[in-house]
This record gives C-alpha cells, structure tokens and sequence, in this order.
C-alpha cells in the first residue's frame, strides 16, 4: 500500500526521559505518523521534542486530538496512565513491564480488549533481527518440536542504575521473548538470586521454568560480568538455533541424526549427530524502529506483530514468580496459565 494512501495518524509521547527520548526520535522519522502533542511534568530534559510545546499529562494530550499513545512514564504511573488512556479511546503502547503489580497488569489488559483498543507492551528485545527470523522459522517447523529454550544475558552494570533488580530490568526480557518464540505462556519457574554488588536488589539470577506447552528452560542473568553476552538458544527434535542479539546474528545447527534400529528397544530413541551449520544474513534493523512500525501496522489494521498487554500480563505474572521462588526457594507454578 502506497503511503500516499494512508491514513497520517496522530501519535503522542508520555513521558520524555532515558526511553521517551528513543521513542520521540522514532516516532519523529516514521512514515505514516506524526507526533503531534508529548507530555512530561518534569519538561524535555533530553531535547528530544524542541519543536513541541511539552504538556503536563495525559489529559492534555487526549484534548491534542491524538489516535494512539506512547508511555514511556515510570512504571509505578502505568496503571493511572494507560486507564486514562482507555477510557478516552486511544491505543497504547505502553514501555515494559506493563505494571509491577499483577492486579494493575490485568486491569488495563482487560480495559483496552473490553474497549477493542489495540494495546502493546514495549518489549523491544523481541524486534531483535535474529528473534523475529528465529520466531519465523520456529513457526515454519525448522525446528520440529521444541524441547527446551536457553538463554544468556549478562554484562556490566548499566549506568541508568533503576531501582529495581535485574529479575525486572533484564529477566523480564528473556521471559517475555522465551513464551513468544514457543508460543507458550509460563506454567512453573524455579529460581535461584543473589547480591553481590551491595545493592538491595538481586543482581545475578538463575531460573529454570516449564511452560504450558512442555518446553523446559533455562536463563542466567547478571550485571556483574565483565563481558557482555545476550544468547538465545532453542534446541528441537530437528537441530537447534542460536540467536546472537547483541550482533543480530541467528546460525542454524543442524541435527544430523538417523533414526537408530539396533534393537527394538532403542527404535523410538533418536539418535543426534552433528549436521550442517548455517548461519543467516540478516536485515539489520534498528529493533526499536521496528517495533513503531508493528505498532503502527497494528492501530491501522494491517498487522498483529506486537506484544499484546495480555502477554505483557503473563510476563508480570513470571517475574513475580520468580522473585518469589528466590525468597521462597520453592517452585512457583500457575494452574490456570494460558
């Protein structure tokens, strides 16, 4: 469709610091939409919006006349946000996590189906080019079925010091981005933390989970190591890919096997050899880029490439139970995932 017959549509930003300045840029440079209205109490402390009169809240910018919102306020101000958004009939993108809070999570993904609204989560590790590639190929059965889903993040200690620890920083990417590649919510995790770096919160975290679908997994996430590894890794019946999204690099390891005969009691045993290896060449775009234009895509119609905020509720859903397995060193599972 050519952009001469779109529909221009009229955004608005909420919230201009560490991301809404990444968001402003974006929303600036794409095709089809104008930014037309941006909102922070605390002003536009990065430049990011210099032509545009900044507004006080969310109120404000509705009377703008806009057709879709980004939030990229601090999350305990989603909730509030996002419902007010709802209510006035505008679509959402709100930035990760949809909420800290379980209840909050829910109430604004039930308010935005319940309005028919098209509501996003900003995961944007998931724009990633080699976990869009990986999530196609999955999905085209390159894999056969899928055993089990392993993931590294780890790295030194990000300067935008939160005040929350890497389970909610950096865990809740690989949860989030580990359901979408299967395709299957969480159903159990066990989880293991610690605190080395004299903070309160956890800053290294094991987690061993189970989703609904069978798939066991695996993440170790840290901010305490002095190299930087972000590594994705779903091993199936067929062979297994690797997503390296630090270089959006994805190599396909072939599984070489033959179905092995020796004895009728080894038959259903298959056997896994080396095989080919191939790695991809891929379109690298800037993921955030990609994301926007999913979202846009969306709001008019024309896809459904986005983290829907029921997702966004599952992934809450995870990194609470996460958290809690660390207190608790028991294993978190939920009946009803799905």
């Amino acid at each position: 469709m050519s952009m001469a017959t779109k529909k221009t549509l009229r955004a608005g930003l909420i919230g201009l610091g560490m991301m809404g300045r990444h968001h402003a840029r974006n929303l600036q440079a794409l095709d089809g939409v104008e930014l037309v209205a941006a909102a922070d109490p605390g002003g536009d402390p990065h430049g990011a919006v210099p032509e545009l009169e900044v507004l006080r809240d969310a109120e404000s910018l509705i009377k703008a006349g806009i057709d879709y919102a980004v939030v990229a306020v601090p999350t305990q101000f989603h909730w509030d946000v996002a419902m007010t958004f709802a209510a006035a009939g505008v679509h959402c993108i709100v930035e990760k996590p949809l909420a800290f809070d379980i209840d909050e999570a829910e109430q604004i993904a039930v308010a935005f189906e319940d309005a028919k609204l098209v509501g996003a989560v900003g995961y944007v590790e998931r724009y990633n080019p080699a976990l869009q590639e990986m999530r196609k190929r999955i999905a085209d059965g390159q894999l056969g079925e899928i055993y089990q889903i392993a993931t590294r993040r780890q790295g030194g200690f990000p300067a935008r010091i939160a005040d929350v620890g890497v389970v909610k920083d950096l865990a809740t990417h690989d949860l989030d981005l580990t359901a979408w590649v299967a395709q299957s919510p969480y159903a159990s995790v066990a989880a293991t933390s610690t605190r080395r770096s004299g903070r309160d919160d956890e800053d290294m975290v094991s987690v061993t989970g189970r989703l609904k679908d069978g798939t066991i997994t695996n993440h170790l996430v840290n901010w305490l190591s002095p190299f930087k590894e972000r590594t994705t890794v779903v091993t199936g019946e067929k062979g297994a890919l690797v997503a390296d999204t630090i270089n959006a690099d994805l190599t396909f390891h072939t599984n070489g096997s033959q179905q092995t005969n020796v004895w009728e009691s080894m038959a259903s045993f298959r056997g896994v050899s080396e095989g080919d290896v191939v790695h991809y060449a891929l379109q690298r775009k800037e993921p955030l880029a990609a994301e926007h234009e999913a979202f846009r895509d969306a709001v008019l119609g024309q896809g459904t490439n986005i983290v829907t905020m029921r997702e966004g509720l599952h992934t809450v859903r995870a990194v609470e139970a996460v958290l809690e397995s660390a207190r608790s060193g028991s294993v978190i599972s939920w009946p009803d995932a799905g």
